[in-house]
């Protein structure tokens, strides 16, 4: 072999050392990258005459497990589904308050039936009669602040369907961009792994926004498509919308109604249902808790105005208080303030003015029949009412509307705790899976920084050795030289 010929070979050597020294150093400084598929410098012997004549770099390529890959997309889809169903309802669990600890609704519904039983023993004290009214305004109170903690509950579901829109379209758009580099490199026979890393991060984050899917083309450029199956726009001429009024959120793009997954469809999910359930049955209790008082005699919880609603009003729970009347005169919860008839058709007036201090007669009512399931006329009490109205038509709640007051406000409680401890379940099931599918995917597509150093110590060494090479043969021609001068 010529010097000239060992010169060439060692020269290759060192080129192909340097492309592959850059590919490892990009592999050790993404070890920690989610989605990041190892790269492979690949390199092929080059011969001339029969005899080897250096080393030929092809495109580096990406070692992919696609199967892993889809699954761990699908599993972070699902996880931010219920991530963002979980941490909304977690913020209303606080302001539901715990059993046991007198925050809760049928606690604090208790304090105001304890309150009147307190009465009973003395009518005329004026300090259990404003007992009985600072409890009732303490249980309005945690019904308007469940009320309110819905309300923003639903504002943050709507900014999180701002926001993430802003940021699909924009990674759809990048996505569409990555594309069209990686199918020029490919036509000119460059590697697009750097690229195809780049697009499959981003894909990820269409996955967590979407529950989109990726299906690769024959010319190496991939597209997306939804859970029904609609192709989402990489071109940005079709941008994703959402229509979003009271307890209603769709997705279109160009009009075209499209189903989500992900973290939009989790938002969706809380806006079109989730919440508007939970809102329909504190309502549905705060109705049920005014009629059934005044139907024992007493308006106690009306709206701001003093009106007892006769049916379900939406929204109520935002505005039920404590009858202005019987906060400005609190002897109301003895005297009464509404006439009905009993069992036997006789009507029974509120006490008059300078009627007798000792009146029982009203807190008797409120005891056995707002407090009980019959009315003051002997019937069963009416149930609350458990229809409500949400995106998809009218719905039924999951629990009975029959009953006392107490088992209503129970029954709505531990149906908003079974909803959340669900989700809060669902998150730590698909959270086990998306750590166990993403260490699979690192076992098999990801960067063992053990092997790449193990990797890198070899390439320096033959580094040296090609180096040491082209120094041998630098001096042989300067002998020749040195000769023929």
């Amino acid at each position: 072999m010529s010097v000239g010929t060992g010169l060439a070979i060692a020269s290759s050597g060192l080129s192909a050392i340097d492309q592959q020294l850059a590919v490892v150093s990009q592999n050790i400084a993404n070890a920690n990258t989610s989605g990041y598929s190892v790269e492979t410098a690949n390199l092929s012997s080059a011969t001339a005459g029969g005899q080897g004549s250096g080393v030929i770099s092809a495109p580096a390529t990406r070692q992919v497990n696609t199967s892993i890959q889809t699954q761990v997309n699908n599993s972070i889809a699902q996880q931010s589904y219920q991530a963002v169903i979980s941490t909304t309802l977690s913020g209303i669990d606080q302001v539901m308050g715990t059993p046991g600890q007198g925050n809760d609704l049928p606690s604090l519904l208790a304090n105001v039936q304890s309150g009147f039983q307190t009465l009973m023993t003395d009518p005329s004290n004026v300090v259990q009669q404003n007992t009985v009214v600072s409890a009732a305004k303490t249980l309005t109170g945690q019904i308007n602040s469940i009320a309110s903690t819905l309300q923003s509950a639903s504002q943050s579901a709507a900014s999180t369907i701002t926001e993430d829109l802003k940021k699909l379209n924009s990674t759809l758009s990048t996505i569409g961009s990555l594309n069209a580099q990686i199918v020029n490199l490919a036509q000119q026979n460059k590697s697009t792994a750097d690229l195809a890393n780049q697009r499959d991060a981003a894909i990820q984050t269409i996955a967590s926004l979407t529950g989109a899917k990726a299906l690769t083309q024959t010319n190496g450029s991939i597209a997306l498509f939804t859970v029904n199956g609609i192709q989402l726009p990489l071109n940005g001429s079709s941008p994703i919308t959402a229509t979003t009024t009271t307890n209603s959120t769709s997705y279109s793009i160009g009009g075209t109604p499209v189903t989500f997954g992900g973290e939009l469809g989790g938002a969706q999910q809380l806006n079109n249902a989730t919440l508007p359930q939970i809102q329909a049955g504190l309502d549905s209790f705060s109705q049920a808790l005014s009629s059934r008082f005044a139907g024992a005699g007493l308006s106690l919880f009306t709206d701001p105005i003093g009106n007892v609603p006769t049916a379900a009003t939406k929204g109520l729970s935002a505005v039920i208080t404590v009858n202005p009347a019987v906060i400005s005169n609190p002897a109301l919860v003895r005297d009464g303030n509404v006439t009905v008839t009993n069992a036997s058709g006789t009507p029974i007036p509120p006490n008059p003015a300078g009627g007798p201090a000792g009146y029982t007669a009203l807190i008797q009512n409120v005891l056995n029949s707002a407090f009980g399931t019959t009315t003051v006329g002997g019937s069963a009490q009416p149930p609350a009412i458990t229809a409500y109205t949400d995106a998809t038509g009218t719905v039924s709640l999951p629990y009975s509307g029959s009953g006392s007051l107490s088992a209503i406000a129970t029954n709505f409680t531990a149906n908003e705790a079974s909803i959340s401890s669900a989700a809060l379940t669902q998150v730590s099931n698909v959270g086990n899976l998306v750590t166990a599918l993403k260490a699979q995917a690192s076992s098999t597509s990801g960067v063992n920084i053990d092997q790449q150093m193990s990797l890198l110590v070899t390439l320096q060494n033959a580094y040296a050795a090609n180096a040491k090479t082209v120094t041998i043969a630098q001096q042989m021609w300067q002998a020749v030289q040195a000769m023929v001068q």
